[in-house]
């Protein structure tokens, strides 16, 4: 049995949030515009990354996004899954996005 695709809100918001984080990370984008994106939290944890030093800059090169069947009829959580490149290697990202109010936002985050 095939799982249904993730809403194409949540695909788009997944990429443009990934895209976000590592601008950041790389210092080609203010923290700031990750506010309505991510939980205070999870903030904390760009700004750390980003204090490290950095050999050139990333781009992101392919994002997934798998719906979470979370019992109810419409999808209220997924994971995204991407990848992103810098300095001549392939770097991993995962993380959770739930929706919120109208629109999706980031739960969780690991960067590797």
């Amino acid at each position: 049995m095939r799982e249904a695709p993730p809403p194409r809100a949540a695909v788009a918001f997944a990429d443009a949030a990934l895209r976000s984080v590592i601008e950041v990370i790389d210092r080609r984008r203010p923290i700031a515009q990750l506010r309505p994106l991510m939980t205070p939290f999870l903030i904390d944890c760009v700004i750390a990354c980003a204090s490290a030093p950095r050999t050139g800059s990333a781009t992101l090169r392919r994002v997934r996004v798998r719906p979470v069947d979370t019992g109810g009829a419409e999808v209220d959580a997924a994971e995204v899954f991407a990848t992103f490149a810098r300095g001549g290697r392939v770097h991993a990202v995962a993380g959770r996005i739930e929706r919120h109010r109208e629109s999706w936002r980031l739960v969780a985050l690991q960067i590797g």
